[in-house]
Formats: C-alpha cells, sequence, structure tokens
C-alpha cells in the first residue's frame, strides 16, 4: 500500500487539482503519468446535472470510439440457424441457444459482452439473475437484442463501450489505452463527451455536463476544461 501511495503521489506531482486542462494538455499529463507495468486504460469520467432517481434522466448506452478501446471483447451471441452463422461469421466467441444458456446457469460466463436475436429472449429472459448483476443483460435500447446480430458483434469488437449513469449522476467509461497516440485518445474522448451530450433529457435546466476528468488506471485525475472538448 505504502508503495502505491508513494507512486501515486509521485504521478500528482506538477498537477494542480483545481485546474482545468485543455484536451490535449490533460491527454499528455495523463500518458506521461501512466507508469505501471501494465497498459493502463485511460478513463473519462463524467459529472452530469441529473436526478438518476428519475428514469427519464437514467441514462444508458452505447458510444462508437474512433480509436478502438484497446481492449479485446469476448462476445456471446444467443442465436440459432442462419443467424448463428451470421453471428460466427462476425467474430462471434461464443454462440448458442439452449446449450449456451445451460452454460451461463451453471456459471460458465466466458464472455464480456453479451448480444441476443429477439427470438431468443424467451430463453435469456430466464438468466437475469446471473447476466442482471453482472451488467451482461442483453437489452434493446444498447443494441444487444437485435435481429442485426452480425453487426451487433462488429460493432462490439469495433470499438463500442457501453455507458449507465451511476448515483450521484456520474458516468465512468475506458476511452483507450495509455500507449494510444495522443490524438487517438483525444478523438475517443470528444467522441464519448460528444454522445453523452447528445443524451441530454428533456427538462435538464442549466448546464448538463458539470465537471470531465480524466485518468489513467493508476493516475490521478485532471479535470477537463469544457470549452476544448467539442468536435
Amino acid at each position: 500500500m505504502a508503495a502505491t501511495g508513494k507512486r501515486y503521489k509521485k504521478a500528482s506531482e506538477g498537477l494542480n487539482p483545481e485546474t482545468y486542462y485543455p484536451l490535449a494538455d490533460a491527454v499528455k499529463l495523463v500518458k506521461t503519468r501512466a507508469v505501471a507495468k501494465f497498459d493502463e486504460t485511460i478513463e473519462i469520467s463524467l459529472n452530469l446535472n441529473i436526478d438518476p432517481k428519475k428514469s427519464e434522466q437514467n441514462l444508458r448506452g452505447t458510444v462508437m470510439l474512433p480509436s478502438g478501446t484497446g481492449k479485446t471483447l469476448r462476445v456471446a451471441v444467443f442465436a440459432k440457424g442462419a443467424r448463428a452463422e451470421e453471428a460466427k461469421a462476425a467474430g462471434a466467441d461464443i454462440v448458442g441457444a439452449e446449450d449456451l444458456a445451460e452454460k451461463v446457469q451453471a456459471g460458465q460466463i466466458e464472455f464480456d459482452r453479451a448480444i441476443a436475436a429477439p427470438d431468443m429472449m424467451g430463453i435469456v429472459g430466464r438468466l437475469g439473475k446471473v447476466l442482471g448483476p453482472r451488467g451482461l443483460m442483453p437489452n434493446p435500447k444498447l443494441g444487444t437484442v437485435t435481429p442485426n446480430v452480425g453487426e451487433a458483434v462488429k460493432a462490439a469488437k469495433g470499438g463500442q463501450v457501453e455507458y449507465r449513469t451511476e448515483k450521484a449522476g456520474i458516468i465512468h467509461a475506458g476511452v483507450g489505452k495509455a500507449s494510444f497516440t495522443e490524438e487517438a485518445i483525444a478523438a475517443n474522448v470528444r467522441a464519448f463527451v460528444g454522445a453523452i451530450s447528445r443524451s441530454r433529457p428533456t427538462g435538464i435546466k442549466g448546464a448538463f455536463i458539470k465537471r470531465v476528468s480524466l485518468s489513467s488506471t493508476m493516475g490521478p485525475g485532471v479535470k477537463l476544461e469544457l470549452t476544448t472538448l467539442g468536435p
């Protein structure tokens, strides 16, 4: 614990916690402080002017990051027949129907994203208690319950990230890896913030996005100047 504290303290040197940095400067600061022995994830955090207790303000969706996530997702698809073949052709790691449901019930959850064809929801619906708490339950709003399973697989593999509102109106997500170029990270940040901006619920008064910060897995947070996050 002491070593972690010392590393964090060193990484925080030269950072003013009260300063809001332009996006380009913030990305540079975060990258240079990502010195762990693994490729740290670059994480974004948005504080929003919403009340998550109100269903219409409990935001959830997906964003396609132009530079990808840097993470290899294992994708499972619940499908039969032609759709099963479509999923396999698109690169799905696991494809099945009743047999896949049985594995999930038995605790064999060897995937990071689950996609289901609409006619599979009778089977998948019974897995809610297993998949729900893990955030893996297919959902039409996220595009993971769809007749176009091939497109959904390609999106998941190609850089799509999910987001959902946490307590106090905060949204967290990974927007790349420390090994990415500064330009690639900045492009992902702009895409993510832009998508959240467009999801603004009606009836919100005042600023919708209150604060945005960027950090690496083991590094300190850096506040972003909101005016530099546009297209």
